[in-house]
């Protein structure tokens, strides 16, 4: 297989709901938590995740906006070991309300009963710096658009 594009990493995303979300909890500790892509992967280097805005992930992010995210896929039918994605990146929060009701996908309401009027709710989108993967035969780095290396 040639070096996977942003495109063949999109489809593989498709297939993992899932993600590991890493913040800097400081005195140099890491603190991750699953987080659920929603299945909003048309993938363009950003992520986007719902959260309430009084949770410990977004004081984080507040305080250091770097961020990782670790997806990783379960195995092929015929034993071939599932995709392992590695996302580092920044982390910004969004409070607006169109564009939360642009990532809104109703199974979100047994988090968020009031949908995107649900009060404390917030966006965390990140946008990825790098992103690193291995499928079990080949490993690389998927080159982001306006990327110099």
């Amino acid at each position: 297989m040639a070096s996977m594009t942003l495109e063949d990493l999109s489809s593989q995303l498709k297939k993992i709901d899932f993600c590991m979300l890493s913040t800097n909890a400081g005195s140099g500790r890491i603190s991750a938590r699953p987080m659920s892509n929603n299945g909003d992967v048309e993938y363009d280097g950003d992520s986007w995740f719902f959260s309430y805005e009084d949770s410990r992930k977004i004081t984080e992010i507040e305080g250091i906006d770097t961020v990782s995210l670790t997806f990783t896929a379960p195995p092929s039918l015929l034993g071939k070991p599932g995709i392992f994605i590695a996302v580092e990146g920044f982390a910004s929060l969004v409070r607006d309300k169109a564009t939360l009701e642009e990532h809104w996908v109703p199974d979100l309401e047994r988090w968020f009963p009031e949908g995107v009027n649900t009060a404390g709710i917030v966006l965390i989108k990140v946008s990825a710096s790098s992103i690193r993967y291995w499928d079990g035969e080949e490993n690389g780095e998927v080159t982001l658009r306006g990327s110099t290396s």
